[in-house]
């Protein structure tokens, strides 16, 4: 169903709530509802994850699923599980498949205790997912393969989140030309969404280092309409709420697009390009290093959260941030 309408609050509430789950996953073993001090013993010995990308995954999700809740979404950036998994957790998605993934705060230690752990849940998404048909983080053939499931099927519309550090492979690359044989009223429609967080695990992407001019300009090159969603400011929540009033006038603007296309008019599809810093709501540095939008966001940002005094500290703080007291209640569950 298309149409649906922004309620924005709702938006921001539901990628806080994301948000919060998805660094409670990577972290904490215990006191998952933080009711008391974070202590050595909450935090897990072995600290395995992404979290880069996870912000940016979670502002796509939720945007696009308010927007049409029909539309598919392929994630390219699979290292970003944590992610994928607190939405599909916080929707009720989740317990569709796993009785122990239950919305109240049992669901909440099962997912965040047993993510990247022996016997649990893998730090990549992989076909014990719902929806998800093979593992994440192999780069490249993301949009090839939405291009591939809209085939012979136009009443599908598939938005497709790149990575920018995906979006130099030679496979991404060569699916950018798909669009020229997929267009038409056979087929479905292909949102490509290229996640431009500048950045990839140790080093700057080429995407990031380009203007947006000289990349708007290689995106029409390959017969799209480049459409911007900004969430770069440095306020995180401000971001993310510009990021949502943009997203709202690019899927407007996209679907106008794909009816015309549809029309037998001749334009170029959509493609969005979502700018974000890497790790955005993430801690802006740490020991005088930079995280928030830098390479060292990438995976874990607090490798000694368990044993650093001033580490735990950071980690505390950060989830608190996300006021997750104000989004979930241990009587009534999610108050989203």
């Amino acid at each position: 169903m298309t149409g649906l309408g922004f309620e924005k609050e709702k938006i921001l509430r539901k990628i806080r709530a994301a948000n919060y789950l998805t660094v409670a996953q990577l972290f904490l073993q215990n006191n998952f509802l933080l009711e008391r001090p974070l202590e050595s013993n909450d935090i897990k010995s072995r600290l395995l994850g992404h979290w880069g990308t996870c912000p940016g995954i979670t502002l796509a999700y939720n945007c696009l699923k308010s927007f049409d809740s029909e539309i598919g979404f392929v994630v390219g950036p699979g290292h970003g599980f944590p992610a994928l998994q607190a939405n599909l957790f916080i929707d009720g998605e989740l317990e569709k498949v796993d009785e122990k993934a239950t919305r109240d705060e049992n669901g909440i230690a099962y997912i965040c205790k047993y993510f990247s752990w022996p016997d649990g849940f893998p730090s990549h998404a992989s076909p014990i997912t719902p929806g998800v048909i093979c593992e994440g983080g192999e780069l490249g053939y993301s949009l090839a393969t939405s291009y591939g499931y809209v085939l012979g099927e136009p009443e599908k519309t598939i938005a497709c989140l790149i990575g920018d550090g995906e979006f130099e492979t030679a496979t991404t690359l060569g699916s950018m030309n798909l669009n020229k044989l997929f267009s038409g009223k056979a087929n479905g429609n292909v949102l490509p969404i290229l996640h431009l967080n500048g950045y990839k695990i140790s080093a700057p992407t080429i995407a990031g280092r380009k203007s947006e001019r000289e990349l708007s300009e290689l995106i029409r090159g390959f017969g799209f309409t480049p459409l911007y969603v900004r969430a770069t400011n440095d306020d995180p929540e401000l971001a993310l709420g510009y990021a949502i009033d943009d997203f709202q006038t690019a899927l407007e603007k996209s679907y106008e697009i794909f009816r015309n296309i549809k029309k037998g008019e001749k334009e170029n599809p959509p493609f969005i390009i979502m700018k974000t810093d890497k790790g955005l709501t993430g801690p802006e540095e740490v020991g005088g290093e930079m995280i928030r939008g830098n390479f060292k966001a990438h995976q874990i940002p607090l490798k000694g959260a368990k044993t650093d005094s001033t580490e735990m500290t950071i980690l505390e703080k950060w989830l608190k941030s996300y006021r997750f007291n104000e989004l979930f209640d241990k009587a009534k569950g999610f108050t989203l």
